[in-house]
């Protein structure tokens, strides 16, 4: 019997008579765009980010992008933005839509996310906003992040794609920089059913910005007073966010205890466990391991029946695409794309499947 990596049916499943009737609430609205399901989502996730705004786009991706450029990324030719070498694509190609050129900093050796000696060395004159990213799901260290954009005149967009319900010092993630993206991508902790994002603030001018970018640059219906473009979250997508938002915290807390449990059943063996920074909440969006064999330990998990993936086979310069990004001193980040290894962890997974994951792992790993 196979431990899926993650199956989403069995959360859809769980909901499919709210689901239903949140369909049918939509289609008898006759609004698809926008509207009132959209607005109640926005109020909704900027309260239980503990923020003062909300921004709904098309995608977490945009949401970065918009974020950024709201900030003033792009304004002036070479703008430069730091961000980890150490995570997904779409972090890069956000900073790059933006017209911002991206830097590349190594990871803390623990945390995975931004190291701050790192990002000093990448400082340079045009560096115009960091984005660090809380990398699955463990909450960066902000505090001196933002301590040096204050002395340097910076912004800090932070990327919270896997971050939804992360906390810093008891705050949620949202509202602790100047400008939060998420992504709603269905495998999120918050997921939608297609793609959605949006941009979380407390600064009022960034969230009119982001309204604006998002549709045309328009101020008012058929007035652009700035380069824009459609990013929109569709009223049905809004609609069952609204649905999944007050279950998140419960489903998070269901990670957690996974999380805890294979932490106690792995303890002994040679792979290096993830942790939760002091002073922060993780989010356990995913639970990735290290393994110094990786590929033949995955190969020998899947003959087991045990389904697993990599987050991320490649460090962000390792790409065809970002090669011009390379530099000296990313070195953390290129040893942990070539050792990490995610093994299945989401709210609908049983605890017997946790320990068939752990009991293969023992058989392979002897």
């Amino acid at each position: 019997m196979t431990v899926p990596f993650l199956d989403l049916r069995r959360q859809n499943e769980e909901l499919r008579g709210e689901l239903d009737a949140v369909y049918a609430r939509v289609l008898d609205s006759g609004v698809f765009l926008g509207g009132a399901e959209v607005s109640a989502f926005e109020e909704e996730l900027a309260a239980w980010c503990g923020a003062r705004e909300a921004v709904a786009v098309a995608s977490g991706t945009d949401a970065l992008e918009l974020a950024l450029r709201a900030v003033g990324v792009g304004v002036e030719p070479g703008d430069e933005v730091i961000t980890a070498a150490s995570t997904c694509v779409p972090t890069v190609a956000a900073i790059v839509a933006a017209g911002g050129t991206p830097v590349l900093a190594d990871i803390d050796p623990v945390t995975y996310t931004l190291d701050l000696d790192s990002v000093l060395e990448a400082c340079r004159p045009r560096t115009r906003a960091l984005v660090p990213v809380h990398l699955y799901g463990q909450c960066a260290d902000l505090g001196p992040l933002l301590e040096l954009a204050r002395d340097r005149g910076l912004a800090v967009v932070d990327d919270a794609a896997q971050a939804h319900g992360a906390e810093l010092g008891g705050r949620r993630v949202g509202g602790l920089c100047d400008a939060t993206a998420f992504s709603f991508y269905p495998t999120k902790n918050l997921g939608a059913l297609g793609d959605g994002g949006a941009v979380v603030t407390d600064d009022a001018g960034v969230a009119a910005r982001v309204r604006r970018l998002r549709s045309y640059g328009e101020d008012e219906r058929y007035r652009s007073i700035e380069f824009g473009r459609n990013s929109r979250l569709d009223a049905l997508q809004a609609a069952v966010l609204r649905l999944k938002l007050p279950r998140l915290e419960g489903w998070n807390e269901r990670r957690r205890e996974l999380a805890a449990g294979y932490g106690r059943l792995l303890a002994e063996s040679e792979l290096t466990l993830p942790t939760e920074a002091p002073g922060t909440r993780h989010a356990w969006h995913l639970y990735v391991v290290r393994a110094r064999e990786r590929e033949p330990l995955r190969a020998a998990l899947a003959t087991r029946g045990i389904e697993t993936l990599v987050h991320y086979p490649r460090a962000l310069h390792e790409h065809p695409a970002y090669g011009a990004l390379a530099r000296p001193g990313l070195e953390r980040s290129e040893e942990l794309a070539r050792e990490a290894l995610s093994l299945p962890l989401y709210p609908q997974l049983e605890d017997d499947e946790v320990d068939r994951v752990c009991a293969a792992l023992d058989e392979v790993l002897v």
